[in-house]
């Protein structure tokens, strides 16, 4: 792979200084306002992280090292006789900023197929579980026992210097990568089909052996290498990509920070929105007994939500304020190959119905879908049917723009991360309610 290291090193002595600066002499430039309304928020909108990797426009959405989505899918090389891109190439995107050749796609989709084999000790720790246990469970415990394989804590131990910790952390990262598929369809085979397990392919790339190791014909290798894309990365301050920062910010190597990462995506206001839509949309069809909806009949469904004090799943996003790219990327393809399914003809009227209807209440700030208005339909159609199944495969992408993040973290050798908390009485001082008491 020296290659890409070379390449990505050339990238990280460009940046180093530009960071070096900022650091020496615009260190006391405003950047934004800590209000109590944002500490008692959750720290909603407070820019106070630094990431490269990808950024979130209200306006134009998710941007991959400044490419939009649609640019990314347009100009990543795709395998033969696939719509979508290697996911390899994606990954040399984010880490480099650069579109790869062909050549460099592939290469890296060699460097994964080497890396792909996992210890003994990983299938013995998920065979562990129970079989009732949640599979994100599982997903974790199983990336966090290859802790004994990092290349980075062994260097650490023996002694390396800060500037060079990037080298063990891109290793690892390559790592762990290529064995997420492995790991992942060992757990749906464990769980969900008896233990049937599906050898892997090492002629194919990271999607399409995902698509063979899950049983799947195509075009499930398309929309492996899609979920995974589009899930990869999300700016820096959501859950799970934070998760990773802040643990790998204590120089815990990968496997450590992507465990923790992946803890905090199984939490149900992170990455269980797809299965929400999805138990509503079928809720919705029984509702009307499986036939193909009329608008009057989904009108009225959408407004009896509202009027219980329900939200519609799948609709509105925190940030955004039209509607996601990463939804509409999924829309294009569902047109193309779901367009005769049941549940696609419902997410289909509802994409016409549900942002008018929310408009007219005026309470959503977005009455736009976002992606998981999207993504659980099509994994339905293609006979993944185990809503908890639906993280992992988050899990997949998301580890992506983690571990992108992550080795520039090591690269520009950014501090431990340790903000200062305060009490509410300090608060209420600060506001003078104490005062007026």
């Amino acid at each position: 792979m020296a290659g890409l290291k070379e390449k990505l090193y050339d990238k990280i002595l460009e940046w180093r200084p530009r960071t070096k600066k900022l650091l020496q002499d615009h260190s006391d430039v405003v950047v934004d306002q800590v209000t109590i309304g944002k500490l008692l928020g959750g720290m909603r909108g407070l820019k106070s992280l630094v990431t490269d990797i990808s950024y979130l426009d209200p306006d134009e959405g998710i941007r991959f090292r400044g490419y939009t989505l649609q640019e990314v899918f347009e100009k990543l090389p795709k395998p033969q006789k696939s719509e979508m891109p290697y996911v390899e190439g994606l990954m040399h995107l984010l880490l480099t900023g650069d579109i790869p050749t062909r050549k460099e796609a592939e290469d890296l989709v060699d460097e994964f197929s080497k890396r792909r084999i996992l210890p003994r000790y990983v299938y013995e720790v998920i065979d562990a579980y129970p079989c009732c246990s949640h599979p994100m469970a599982i997903f974790s415990s199983a990336i966090l026992s290859m802790h004994r394989e990092s290349f980075f804590k062994k260097k650490y131990e023996a002694g390396i210097n800060k500037k060079d910790l990037w080298d063990p952390m891109f290793e690892d990262s390559l790592n762990l990568l290529a064995k997420l598929p492995e790991i992942a369809t060992y757990i749906y085979a464990k769980l969900y089909r008896d233990g049937n397990r599906i050898q892997s392919n090492p002629n194919m790339d990271m999607g399409g052996n995902f698509a063979f190791m899950m049983g799947k014909e195509k075009p499930y290798d398309d929309v492996a290498r899609m979920h995974f894309i589009l899930h990869s990365d999300h700016e820096s301050g959501n859950v799970s990509a934070h998760t990773g920062h802040l643990v790998a910010s204590s120089l815990s190597d990968i496997y450590l920070s992507v465990s923790a990462m992946i803890c905090g995506l199984a939490g149900p206001l992170h990455g269980l929105a797809n299965q929400g839509v999805l138990m509503w949309l079928h809720e919705l069809m029984d509702r009307l007994g499986g036939e193909d909806p009329t608008e009057e009949e989904l009108t009225q469904y959408v407004w009896d939500t509202l009027n219980s004090g329900l939200v519609i799943p799948g609709y509105g996003h925190a940030v955004l304020r039209k509607t996601d790219p990463r939804y509409l990327l999924q829309r294009e393809f569902s047109l193309k190959h779901l367009k005769d399914d049941k549940i696609f003809k419902y997410v289909d009227m509802l994409y016409k119905i549900v942002p008018p209807i929310l408009q007219e209440q005026g309470k959503a700030k977005n009455p736009w879908p976002n992606v998981d208005a999207q993504s659980g339909v099509i994994q339905w159609h293609y006979g993944v049917r185990e809503y908890d199944f639906y993280t992992v495969l988050f899990g997949i992408g998301r580890s992506i723009g983690i571990c992108a993040n992550v080795i520039w973290d090591r690269a520009l050798m950014y501090p431990l991360e340790r903000p200062k908390s305060l009490t509410t009485d300090m608060l209420e001082e600060i506001t003078g309610i104490k005062k007026n008491d």
